[in-house]
């Protein structure tokens, strides 16, 4: 059991190197290598804003680079390790891939297709389900995503502030006193224009 988690830790550590690549780019940091006869055979990490498609998600990279390693669509003799739970569209592309094993670091509560909304990778109703080992360098991986968000909320709010400082200002503070001011002045242009 221990040679099987030291295994498991060592292509997740490989999975956050390719997810500390997506941080960098100021993408949400997802890491993914693909593990065939004890050799990484696909990396993915990332690159949905970078690349401007919504296909390029760490799983899906991984997948077509291990398939083009292989020559083959069927990846059946691999794991595959990623430090988030997959999305409903890497979790479906890992059964048609018909990858037999899966590795994830953190869940994702709020869109994981791994077991926390659905669970894809075991459904019984498909012809294919994936074994899935979850919760590998689970503090490593939660760790630089809560970082990233933090960052990037700061971030924004400053973008937003420097926004909000770069604007002219588009209304008087004393709305009311402008009307009676530009009534005044429309006034006194009607009476000009009658007196002459």
């Amino acid at each position: 059991m221990a040679v099987i988690k030291n295994i498991q830790e060592k292509y997740m550590r490989e999975a956050l190197k390719q997810a500390h690549k997506a941080y960098l780019l100021g993408e949400v940091p997802i890491g993914c290598v693909i593990v065939h006869a004890g050799k990484i055979i696909g990396r993915g990490y990332n690159r949905r804003n970078t690349d401007k498609n919504t296909l390029a998600h760490a799983e899906i990279t991984a997948i077509n680079k291990a398939s083009k390693k292989i020559g083959d669509w069927r990846l059946e003799d691999c794991t595959l390790y990623v430090t988030l739970e997959p999305c409903q569209m890497c979790a479906g592309a890992i059964i048609q891939a018909r990858i037999p094993e899966v590795v994830m670091g953190c869940m994702n509560p709020k869109a994981g297709c791994g077991g926390s909304i659905l669970n894809i990778l075991e459904m019984p109703q498909f012809n294919h389900q994936a074994a899935v080992t979850r919760g590998v360098l689970e503090k490593e991986c939660s760790e630089m995503l809560k970082a990233f968000f933090s960052e990037l909320r700061i971030r924004n709010k400053a973008e937003k502030e420097a926004a909000k400082a770069d604007m002219p200002e588009t209304h008087s503070k004393d709305p009311i006193g402008d009307r009676v001011e530009n009534a005044e002045i429309n006034a006194d242009k009607m009476v000009d224009k009658k007196g002459k």
